[in-house]
């Protein structure tokens, strides 16, 4: 299947100082995209190319197989037929929900601007608010009338710029699910861009964990969570600490906790000669590999707590001196100091080799 956008190794900078690197990634039709990374990582410099708002120096741009950027041509931003949904929403406060959904309709009949504008108003569930004005609406609201906006004209491609970082933490998970909804429901095709990964979680198909203008892994959630590509994307997905290793043969590892058996990764994966017995790595340990056991003969320290509802996030001292973080249901609740029995409970382990100090 062609793919609806594709970056060709795009290079992006500000003088000489490089923003985006050798950039790729590939777009289907009906797939949501998602470029997450901390500020800085160039994310944002990404979509803006995208959109045509930057030229690029460097590499390819193509939509529906047609090259839209390259270090000598740049369409202009209205002729890319790409909409755009901003941080701050940018309606237009003069107009009703109803005109700024219509916005982008100027060359369509009215009879088919005002069904595709009842026909989104619908969709992003605010059909009893068509004759409201933007500063009558909530910030949830308000967001979705932008997305709708952006969506009448029927763009090939729906760029999301920090669309919910605006709203409360509660608000952004329950939009973040709607959100979703609406594109699959819409068949539209998006890139959106955050430092989230909740949302980025919530929203996307595949996710692309972006590290100084260039992307470390693309992938789904699923894998970057259980097979991070390297260091930086283990450390910035989710939540874990490295414990010392020794490699027992390719596919088992010892650490202070006991013997990993399982998919082990990377470094010290099956077909890799240099990872025979004794060989030092790092494992990745996630709040969710160590398990709440009173019957354990491994006990471990608590020795910082933060409550989270339905559960807690200890932070354990380990009997050889390491830390870990283990996520236990909150009717466990223990104390500063106290010592609980502990086991490992793993499918995917993660190890790299030893890092140098």
């Amino acid at each position: 299947m062609t793919a609806l956008l594709e970056l060709r190794n795009i290079r992006h900078a500000y003088g000489k100082q490089v923003v985006v690197n050798d950039l790729s990634l590939t777009l289907r039709k009906g797939q949501i995209g998602c470029l997450l990374g901390p500020s800085g990582c160039g994310k944002t410099t990404v979509l803006r190319c995208i959109a045509g708002f930057e030229p690029i120096s460097a590499g390819e741009i193509l939509l529906n197989g047609v090259v839209v950027s390259n270090a000598d041509f740049c369409m202009p931003p209205e002729r890319r037929h790409i909409g755009m949904v901003f941080q701050d929403y940018a309606l237009f406060p003069h107009l009703t929900v109803a005109a700024n959904i219509g916005f982008g309709l100027h060359g369509v009949q009215k009879t088919g601007r005002d069904s595709r504008v009842a026909e989104l108003l619908q969709t992003v569930g605010l059909a009893d608010a068509a004759a409201k004005y933007p500063h009558e609406l909530s910030g949830g609201q308000q967001q979705r009338v932008a997305l709708a906006r952006a969506l009448a004209p029927r763009p090939d491609l729906l760029l999301l710029d920090e669309p919910f970082s605006n709203l409360d933490v509660t608000l952004r998970e329950r939009l973040s699910l709607e959100v979703r909804d609406i594109l699959k429901s819409q068949n539209a095709t998006a890139m959106l861009v955050t430092h989230d990964q909740d949302e980025a979680f919530a929203i996307a198909d595949e996710i692309g964990v972006m590290h100084r203008g260039e992307i470390q892994q693309w992938d789904t959630a699923y894998n970057l969570y259980h097979r991070p590509a390297n260091r930086f994307v283990a450390n910035f997905i989710g939540q874990g600490v490295f414990l010392s290793g020794k490699m027992i043969d390719p596919l088992h590892v010892e650490i202070e906790l006991g013997v990993l058996t399982g998919q082990v990764q990377h470094e010290c994966k099956p077909d890799c000669q240099s990872c025979g017995k004794g060989y030092p790595v790092d494992v990745l340990i996630r709040p969710d590999d160590i398990v709440h056991d009173d019957t354990s003969p491994i006990q471990a320290s608590v020795i910082h707590k933060a409550f989270r509802g339905a559960d807690i996030l200890y932070t354990l001292r380990l009997p050889g001196g390491g830390t870990a973080l283990s996520l236990v249901p909150s009717h466990h609740n223990h104390a500063i100091g106290e010592k609980i029995g502990i086991r490992l409970e793993t499918d995917h382990v993660v190890a790299f080799s030893k890092s140098v100090p």
